[in-house]
């Protein structure tokens, strides 16, 4: 088949690299397991972000590939499913858990991509109008090719459509359309089962997460499976359930910015409490910095 690429609106320079690793996580004991989504379509996990894989005979496709000291074991993951180099790494955002892997990729000839701001987050010392998080990349981990809004990769046998959503996680989020296969990689637009991170120093914002997941839910079926970034394998009735936690959580929130509350007055009032059964897992400073980043995105404390 044609191994044809299609890029909408602008297409530039080069993908986006591997940032920060944890020290408190023993890599040693990391195991990479791995579940069949759909055929030819894969969701690995390990530390980090979820990886999505399509393998077939062009060559695999790599969503994501987490922290570097794994991609040995991501790759000896990948070989056992397929004899097929790894051709493309796609970045669903700039953060080193989703991005450690792509200097070792790139060295090994993969190519790189992601959403504009993901290369100039992951190379500011170019782009001197970068403000909030960054973090500079080593030149193979950079993208070799970047994009604004919609890109579609014929590949596969599928049409893989990767579509920007405007500061959601981040202010370089895509999800991942995999047409044929009936499969979404939402990356940390979606955290499930777990309260998420909002990364608002890069961008993000609670009205952009909520965004994202209404615009994943109105193109997909019944029966799509959805690759969150972090968290299990999950359908439409999972992202309608966090996307109403999300609105719910934001309502709470606005009326008290509007009535001037500090943040330590809006953590008090909890107003995650009727979510706190399903989303919270025991991790209450999770909970308490979600809040803290809904407020601040919100306009809070200004």
């Amino acid at each position: 088949m044609s191994r044809r690429i299609t890029l909408s609106l602008t297409a530039v320079l080069i993908l986006v690299g591997g940032a920060s690793v944890s020290a408190q996580t023993d890599y040693d004991a990391v195991e990479i397991t791995v579940t069949e989504v759909a055929h030819g379509v894969y969701m690995l996990e390990g530390a980090g972000g979820n990886i999505g894989l399509s393998i077939g005979n062009d060559g695999a496709f790599v969503i994501d590939d987490q922290f570097a000291p794994l991609t040995e074991k991501i790759k000896r993951a990948i070989g056992a499913l397929t004899d097929r180099e790894v051709r493309f790494v796609l970045n669903t955002h700039w953060h080193g858990d989703h991005t450690g892997g792509n200097e070792h990729f790139g060295e090994g000839g993969a190519y790189i991509v992601a959403h504009d701001n993901v290369y100039r987050r992951m190379n500011p010392e170019a782009f001197g109008e970068v403000v909030g998080n960054s973090r500079q990349a080593p030149d193979a981990a950079l993208p070799v090719m970047t994009f604004s809004e919609e890109l579609t990769f014929h590949w596969n046998g599928d049409d893989i459509e990767v579509v920007h959503v405007p500061h959601a996680h981040t202010d370089g989020d895509v999800v991942v359309f995999f047409r044929s296969a009936n499969v979404v990689h939402m990356g940390d637009t979606f955290f499930n089962q777990r309260y998420p991170f909002i990364d608002v120093d890069s961008g993000g914002g609670i009205n952009g997460m909520i965004h994202a997941a209404e615009k994943v839910l109105a193109m997909v079926s019944s029966d799509t499976r959805i690759i969150p970034g972090h968290g299990p394998l999950g359908g439409p009735d999972d992202l309608r359930a966090y996307r109403d936690m999300l609105i719910g959580v934001r309502d709470r929130i606005q009326t008290m910015v509007n009535e001037g509350k500090t943040l330590d007055e809006v953590i008090a009032a909890g107003p995650t409490a009727a979510f706190d059964a399903d989303w919270m897992r025991g991790n209450a400073p999770g909970r308490d910095r979600f809040v803290g980043l809904v407020f601040r995105s919100l306009g809070g404390g200004e």
